[in-house]
């Protein structure tokens, strides 16, 4: 494969020798000649008087077997896998872009089923063996699905792991840029665990974001039992628990009375009926009644949905 060789040199009178290949730039020597003004880190070579023209073109051609070196290296880390695909996934739309030895092609596709499995039939017609996409949001799983059902090698890196990468050009796509790398083998996919360890991910999460759900609405009910001036938390340490439970349940319903009240008081948090008398006296509301019924019911919901999870 050939590769463009260019030289330039910046204000400071530095010279860089570069290697560009197939969108890749590569630097292979950084130097400054020893008249001009200095740049901390980059080794001094002697160029004869004359142009600078002249002076960059003996620069060259001392360097020229370094240069063949680089060039040769390049030519060995050429190709990993011939026949890549590189997916630059969105909202509604994915970019596909399949580089084989024989062509290179770039299709958009929709983000529907319909099209999805469309992209998978033109991804395997052509022979591709890998697959490669960044990881954004939630937007690649039903993509990472599709293909691993087809046994297509895929990868999801991370977005940070290809910006890093040096060499990239501005006018290059991103699915175009996804491919070139992966077809030289420079990305590295994170771990994506089986099918079935991944369902039982998502259930799980969403498990533990019922039972988060459910802790800042009893916060909820503490605040509406708290504005309403009911220090029940201050003697029962679980306001959900059965007694407390009752004792709300009695407010709602009107029993603004503390010493009936108290009485439903069970096991341990009976003898503790004089401080639920002092606790239970407030100024409750119409609306913090209706709040408290819509909040205990809520929770009720939620406790169905978690002990339905656990089955």
């Amino acid at each position: 494969m050939r590769h463009q060789q260019m030289m330039k040199m910046d204000e400071c009178g530095t010279i860089f020798l570069r290697l560009v290949e197939g969108g890749r730039c590569f630097l292979v020597l950084r130097a400054r000649l020893l008249d001009g003004p200095q740049r901390p880190g980059a080794p001094q070579i002697v160029a004869p008087s004359g142009s600078t023209r002249d002076r960059m073109a003996h620069v060259w051609s001392l360097h020229q077997p370094s240069i063949d070196k680089a060039a040769r290296r390049l030519s060995i880390m050429d190709v990993v896998y011939s026949h890549v695909c590189g997916l630059d996934v969105h909202k509604k739309t994915v970019v596909a872009c399949i580089i084989t030895p024989d062509e290179k092609e770039i299709r958009t596709f929709s983000t529907m089923t319909d099209d999805l499995l469309q992209m998978v039939d033109w991804i395997k017609s052509k022979g591709c063996t890998h697959a490669a996409m960044e990881s954004t949001g939630s937007y690649w799983k039903p993509v990472y699905n599709l293909l691993e059902t087809e046994e297509i090698q895929t990868l999801v890196v991370n977005a940070q792991h290809i910006k890093h990468v040096p060499g990239r050009k501005t006018d290059v796509k991103d699915a175009e840029w996804i491919a070139s790398l992966l077809r030289h083998g420079l990305l590295r996919g994170s771990f994506i665990p089986p099918r079935d360890q991944r369902e039982l991910r998502e259930l799980i999460r969403y498990r533990r974001s019922l039972i988060e759900e459910r802790a800042r609405e009893v916060n909820r009910i503490q605040k509406v039992l708290e504005g309403a001036n009911i220090k029940l938390s201050s003697v029962a340490s679980d306001i959900l628990g059965k007694s407390a439970r009752a004792m709300i349940e009695a407010l709602i319903a009107g029993n603004v009375d503390p010493e009936s009240l108290s009485e439903l008081a069970l096991r341990r948090l009976k003898n503790k009926k004089a401080d639920l008398q002092r606790a239970l006296k407030g100024l409750i509301g119409p609306h913090q009644r209706l709040m408290l019924q819509t909040q205990l019911r809520h929770v009720d919901e939620l406790d169905a949905l978690i002990q339905q999870l656990d089955e």
